[in-house]
């Protein structure tokens, strides 16, 4: 049973990893699998089969693709009318020195692509950046990989950890709360990773200590503040700006003049911006950090009202089941469309281009689409189902007690075999409360250990093959590919290592 249990995900490691199969091909393979054994074997009516599969579809679009689409959307909205290429000229204005560049572009300006539109841009992005300004391609994607690790969990305005809280009906501002508990000693440390890996040596820390220290403290309390008072959506958002403003304050305080890391590509021209040329270029994100702020549980007044607007319906009628509710209004998504429809016509793209580039957007995500709906449809299959309730079992059967200390790294192999931590959330959520309740743990502990799957994501990341594959196709160098993944390994076998110990014992301080 277990294995027939398992089999959907069973075909998904070897499909992607195996058979090097598109995620769009295999995952409606595995919804088939998921639906045959639960029909065939777990005794699942054929209704509810299809209302499992249909409840999962509307999870997806609503509000998980929503959220996606309009994300890239914004981004891609500033690629057009070059708002894009004005923020880029802003950040290398402010030092000639390449390892606060690497930490202001790969680690500030990545984890706020990251927060806000995620999907491989928070690597793609920097990367190409740094290496248009003369650091090492390969060197380029290596701290980008580094710098994605801990942002991911929040990536696309939160939707993994939203995705978390949907799937396994534990509040998304707690998960968030523990999500990044577990990952502050990660994200202290990345900045002073980043520069020993930019200067290939602890010499390049050199007068950078008080730099790395800003850029590591500037991320980790505003993300924490955000993340334990407001949820998921602006954490990651709010921690990157904190990073990039004290970045260019010791950049400011105490410029560096090391010959050893200078660089002055693209150092002078960057000066040309004006404020006001940088204020339009930022609207359409600056936009979307206000709206969300002000319909966020912070303002009752805002919030509650439009929280109003929604409407409920059962669509799964057997065991478990409960109303699937479709919030209309205060959904992120429609804020993000809102935000980047108003900063879009602030900088002169009319409606037919911008609507344009939204059709644009949503026919390169086709292929994201289809693995999103239907990873999420098995998901809901094989938890209506009992298949995962099936896995949690024989898991903590396997590990007894010491489970903990383990689910940061079943997390981790969610994000390596889809390369979505969204896609992990959903895979192994429910297992995740399954085995925490299987050990006895209290609800808050359940949090926790579920938190710990997108706390493994972060992880699993750095050493996915479609994370590897943005980077070197953004940079252009043609077989880095194993280069960069025996690189990415050597971090990640710590990195969750560590995530195992800080989970297995801080379950008793939460507990």
């Amino acid at each position: 049973m277990f294995l027939i249990a398992l089999s959907p995900i069973l075909w998904l490691v070897v499909a992607l990893s195996v058979l090097k199969m598109a995620a769009y091909k295999a995952c409606p393979i595995a919804l088939l699998i998921a639906l045959a054994a639960g029909i065939l074997v777990n005794d699942m009516t054929a209704v509810h089969a299809v209302q499992a599969t249909l409840e999962g579809v509307a999870l997806a679009c609503w509000p998980i693709l929503l959220v996606i689409i309009a994300a890239i959307f914004t981004y891609n909205l500033s690629v057009y009318t070059k708002g894009m290429d004005i923020i880029k000229q802003m950040l290398t204005s402010v030092s000639s020195d390449r390892r606060v560049l690497i930490l202001l572009i790969g680690w500030g300006f990545g984890g706020f692509l990251e927060g806000m539109a995620g999907f491989g841009t928070a690597i793609a992005i920097p990367a190409s950046m740094l290496a248009g300004i003369g650091v090492n391609p390969v060197l380029s994607v290596a701290v980008c990989l580094i710098a994605n690790s801990v942002p991911t969990a929040y990536g696309s305005i939160g939707i993994p950890l939203v995705t978390l809280g949907s799937v396994t009906g534990l509040e998304p501002t707690q998960l968030a709360t523990y999500t990044c508990l577990q990952l502050a000693p990660l994200t202290f440390l990345c900045p002073f990773l980043m520069v020993i890996v930019a200067g290939n040596s602890l010499k390049a820390l050199k007068h950078m200590v008080p730099t790395c220290l800003g850029a590591s403290l500037g991320f980790l309390i505003p993300e924490l503040i955000v993340a334990s008072h407001m949820g998921p959506e602006l954490a990651v958002v709010a921690g990157s700006i904190g990073a990039m403003a004290a970045i260019v304050a010791c950049a400011e305080v105490k410029p560096l003049h090391d010959g050893e890391f200078a660089m002055d590509s693209g150092h002078e021209a960057a000066h040309h911006v004006s404020a006001k040329q940088g204020f339009i270029a930022c609207l359409p994100f600056i936009l979307i950090f206000l709206f969300l702020l002000f319909t966020s549980k912070l303002i009752p007044s805002i919030h509650d009202p439009l929280h109003l607007i929604k409407t409920s319906v059962l669509i799964y009628d057997g065991e478990g089941g409960a109303p699937y509710t479709f919030t209309w209004v205060a959904t992120p998504g429609i804020l993000i469309l809102l935000a980047a429809f108003i900063g879009g016509t602030v900088q002169k793209a009319s409606m037919g281009e911008m609507l344009t580039v939204f059709k644009n957007t949503v026919v390169n995500l086709r292929f994201t689409i289809i693995t999103i709906i239907t990873v999420i449809a098995t998901a809901k299959v094989m938890g209506y189902s009992g298949m995962t309730e099936q896995i949690a079992e024989t898991a903590v059967a396997a590990t007894g007690t010491g489970y903990p200390a383990i689910a940061a790294f079943i997390g981790s192999i969610g994000t390596f075999i889809t390369g979505s931590a969204t896609s992990s959330c959903v895979l192994f959520g429910k297992l995740q409360t399954g085995a925490a309740a299987a050990i006895g743990a209290d609800g808050a502990v359940q949090t926790w250990i579920a938190a710990a799957n997108a706390t493994g994501a972060c992880a699993g990341k750095m050493i996915s093959p479609q994370s590897i594959a943005i980077g070197v196709a953004a940079i252009g160098v043609t077989g880095a590919d194993s280069e960069l993944l025996k690189f990415a390994v050597k971090v990640y076998i710590p990195f969750v290592i560590v995530m195992g110990l800080l989970v297995y014992f801080g379950q008793t301080l939460v507990g």
